[in-house]
């Protein structure tokens, strides 16, 4: 008889590299963030909190595991 196999769940959120649209600069933002993601160097918002997954306002570049 075969082992049937078990399925592990794997989470929603991902970490995402995000750029600004304003000056370029690259930040990590959590998919999910619960707080407002502001960029490093000019200050322009990045994510704004939706309740559940964040609203991304940049450009997603890569997706990081």
């Amino acid at each position: 008889m075969k082992k049937s196999k078990v399925l592990v769940p794997e989470p929603n959120s991902k970490f995402l590299r995000v750029k600004c649209n304003s000056c370029g600069n690259e930040q990590t933002v959590f998919s999910h963030s619960s707080f407002p993601v502001r960029c490093t160097s000019c200050g322009e918002q990045l994510a704004s909190p939706t309740g559940g997954k964040a609203k991304i306002l940049g450009e997603v570049t890569r997706v990081l595991a």
